[in-house]
């Protein structure tokens, strides 16, 4: 799940990224309000966090403008703002939450999961799909109610196709949803990737699979491919 990350602090942006990778999300960082307006044109993020203080502008002004937009994703905002009046123009602005400095790394994941459990957004925490089911909160993948280990980036994959199952998803979709501007991606990254995670479905006795439909995408459904 791709993350817009606006924040111009490079040691805390490096810190806020490192835990939502480590949540299973993709961020992108940026620390402009130029390059955050610019990224949301160039990509669909599932939501953003948003801080105040930009060296070119007000963080509200990238909430303002994406609310404005017919399909605005979920936006949460973070600063050291912490007046009641900040908090109100934060909120009226349309951010969907407002969280301070200092923080913990674990309450800004709950915050963002929540928002993006709310009704339009895009997360359930549970996603189960016959003998195979997907804690996405603490990340474990389970067949017959075995754990089975499972890297990073197939565990994205997997959860990108679980919320679409019984759906093709197109390679370019995987692409925007798995990997971010920074990421060493090549033409066969994605099929490689789903060459993997078949291979560790099988393996664990999933009767799931991930289905190929050439020259369209890929879908993960009932029986082996």
């Amino acid at each position: 799940m791709r993350i817009l990350l606006v924040e111009d602090n490079d040691r805390l942006a490096e810190f806020i990224s490192s835990g939502l990778r480590n949540a299973g999300f993709v961020p992108d960082v940026f620390g402009t309000v130029a390059d955050a307006s610019a990224a949301f044109d160039a990509a669909a993020y599932q939501a953003a966090i948003v801080d105040l203080g930009l060296p070119d502008g007000d963080g509200l002004d990238i909430v303002r403008a994406q609310r404005a937009k017919a399909a605005p994703c979920p936006m949460m905002v973070l600063t050291a703002r912490d007046g009641v009046s900040d908090r109100v123009s934060g909120l009226n602005a349309g951010a969907d939450d407002y969280l301070l400095k200092p923080f913990a790394m674990e309450e800004l994941i709950a915050r963002l999961r929540a928002i993006l459990r709310r009704p339009g957004a895009a997360l359930s925490v549970e996603l189960s799909l016959s003998n195979l089911a997907f804690d996405t909160a603490g990340r474990e993948v389970r067949v017959d109610g075995k754990v089975v280990s499972m890297p990073r980036r197939e565990m994205e994959m997997l959860e990108h196709l679980l919320r679409r199952s019984g759906k093709v998803v197109s390679k370019r979709s995987l692409e925007e949803g798995l990997y971010g501007f920074d990421d060493d991606v090549t033409p066969n990254s994605v099929e490689v990737l789903v060459s993997r995670l078949r291979k560790r479905l099988q393996q664990s006795g999933a009767q799931v699979g991930v289905h190929t439909l050439r020259g369209i995408g890929y879908m993960l459904a009932d029986g082996a491919p």
